[in-house]
């Protein structure tokens, strides 16, 4: 979020696809090399290591540093390649192989997303190439190639086109005769996890977490010795649990080799039907959330109690960060407030919640400086927070970090300060854009890590340039399709409706770029919500339980006569 003015603090340019008569051309070209023989010899094997990219871009080296590697979505297995074009790049990932010369090999690949070539070249090799224009779902790409009396080596390629969408590709396979340089070992079975840990648990539910494995692709965790759940990371929670009852739980590891023996048991035990002490208002179906400037920007300088009633959810903007890491702290601007007293503002928050109303404390903003990245600074910002929870009787946190997030401790935050305020504390998140294009980046990993205590993610669909759609395509923002088809991505990535809203400037002064009028606003929520007034994109199903929107800040709509919440909080609250 933005503490000036029209600021644009992560503006983000990406070239929109041009398609037309250049591109033609190419991909004519790159089809008349293709059709050579593809039929493999005796005693194959796949010489191309990292083949599906399970180690990372070991073994391979994308141009332009354009290429990654992510858990969603892959083709087989835990990883897949993610390579991303730009302007004058073409995002193309390599490797170079061992062969035998005067030998046949067959070349293949899974591929997803824009468009997407699979090629190999070499001294001696007759040189070939394959392609497709994009796709929404995993297509193979096959090709072959011959190596010359001397070919000793060649190297394999993807790329994609130049301003196009990133495409993923997944389980190469270069197979032919070993040219000396094997191929990749059988993984072996991982060893047994240790540090299994109980976490916040519920009258449902336990959090778990425990230490990674080398090699391991995913953790099975089994509940007083039955299989409750799986996770590929180090963290899972165990639901459907009887309160106040006892299980003993332990983990193992697993690859593609198998399973490893199960860790060491730890009992848990889930919370008491009864939790008193936790903030006890509840957020409605469908909300709307509203960030309150504790600072003048040029926006209307409000009290809480000026906050509209459409507001369910006012984050007060912001926490500030304390010489402890991790610890923070919030100092009421009265003098920039026009002498707004903390004893009003703590009467304005009991005012608010008595009218069923949420108001929590935002850590981070455009200019927070809060870093949780060790366990020291985890407990730091659970203590701190849960001070100023007592203090003000705020019912909960929003984590608006945008200047980096470490998932593993973040979650160890939040689960901290849940077990510490009770299961009514509210969770909001504020992420940007490009956090949330991956289940593999920091802040979707700590959502998905704390599903069970999360309230909502109203991801901010401004300040961002062009970003990909869970379709795969191209989308700029300031369009109903930039809201859906971005939102989507979340919906099908593991968080459920009622945790996904859209976060929306007020007003044309509120952001840098990428402002909406309500009405688009609107529409994007009844496109989600009931698969009406959409765009191009059209989600494949619906999401009636989307919990609905946010908007920074109150203070600019209210600089725009409350044009914003007047009319998004009316629609948000007659959604189904």
């Amino acid at each position: 979020m933005e503490r000036s003015a029209g600021s644009s603090r992560h503006r983000r340019s990406r070239v929109r696809p041009l398609l037309g008569g250049a591109v033609a051309v190419v991909a004519a070209g790159a089809l008349a090399v293709t059709g050579l023989a593809t039929g493999a010899q005796a005693a194959e094997v796949n010489v191309a290591k990292n083949a599906g990219f399970e180690s990372g871009l070991a073994n391979w080296t994308c141009s332009g540093g354009s290429g990654t590697t992510v858990s969603s979505p892959v083709h087989s297995g835990t990883s897949a390649l993610k390579a991303t074009p730009a302007g004058q790049d073409n995002a193309k990932c390599t490797q170079t192989v061992a062969v035998k010369p005067n030998s046949t090999y067959s070349l293949s690949s899974w591929v997803q997303g824009g468009y997407a070539y699979l090629g190999a070249s070499g001294t001696g090799t007759t040189d070939v190439s394959t392609w497709t224009p994009g796709s929404s779902s995993w297509t193979q790409l096959k090709t072959g190639f011959t190596t010359g009396p001397s070919t000793t080596s060649v190297t394999v390629y993807t790329h994609g086109w130049y301003g196009q969408a990133a495409y993923f590709a997944d389980d190469v396979q270069v197979t032919g005769p070993d040219g000396g340089g094997g191929t990749d070992p059988e993984p072996a079975i991982p060893g047994t996890p240790a540090g299994l840990t109980v976490g916040a648990t519920t009258t449902s539910s336990v959090a778990l977490s425990w230490s990674s494995v080398s090699g391991a692709t995913g953790y099975t965790v089994y509940r007083n010795g039955t299989k409750a759940t799986t996770s590929t990371g180090t963290s899972a929670t165990v639901t459907g649990l009887a309160a106040d009852t006892a299980y003993q739980f332990a983990v193992s590891a697993t690859n593609a080799a198998g399973e490893s023996v199960k860790s060491a048991t730890v009992s848990g035990r889930t919370a008491k039907a009864t939790d008193p002490g936790g903030p006890t208002t509840s957020v409605p179906k469908h909300a709307v959330t509203g960030y309150w400037q504790n600072f003048d920007n040029g926006a209307a300088v409000q009290k809480l109690s000026d906050v509209p009633a459409n507001y369910d959810i006012i984050a007060v903007s912001f926490a500030d960060a304390t010489t402890t890491p991790g610890a923070v702290t919030f100092n009421l601007d009265s003098a920039g407030l026009n002498g707004y007293t903390v004893a009003q503002f703590k009467a304005d928050i009991k005012a608010k919640q008595a009218a069923g109303k949420n108001v929590i404390i935002s850590v981070g903003g455009e200019k927070g400086s809060v870093a949780v990245n060790s366990d020291a600074s985890a407990t730091a910002f659970a203590d701190s927070v849960y001070a100023l929870i007592q203090e003000y009787g705020f019912n909960g946190v929003d984590i608006d970090l945008e200047n980096g997030l470490n998932s593993t401790y973040m979650t160890k935050a939040l689960r901290s300060l849940s077990s510490k305020a009770g299961s009514g504390l509210v969770i909001t998140m504020a992420p940007q854009t490009i956090d949330m294009q991956s289940t593999s980046g920091e802040y979707f990993r700590t959502a998905l890590n704390i599903k069970d205590i999360l309230t909502v993610v109203n991801m901010q669909y401004y300040n961002s340039g062009s970003m990909l759609g869970c379709d795969g395509k191209v989308y700029s923002q300031g369009s109903v399709d930039f809201l859906t088809a971005l939102a989507c991505i979340q919906l099908e990535g593991g968080l459920a409706p009622s945790q996904v809203g859209l976060g929306v400037p007020a007003s044309t002064r509120g952001a840098g770029s990428g402002y909406v009028a309500p009405s688009v606003v609107n529409a994007a929520l009844d496109c989600l919500a009931k698969g009406t007034s959409c765009g191009s994109f059209k989600p494949s199903r619906t999401y009636p339980d989307l919990r609905g929107a946010m908007t920074w800040s109150t203070n600019w709509d209210a600089t725009a006569g409350n044009a914003w919440s007047n009319a998004v909080g009316p629609h948000v609250h007659g959604l189904p």
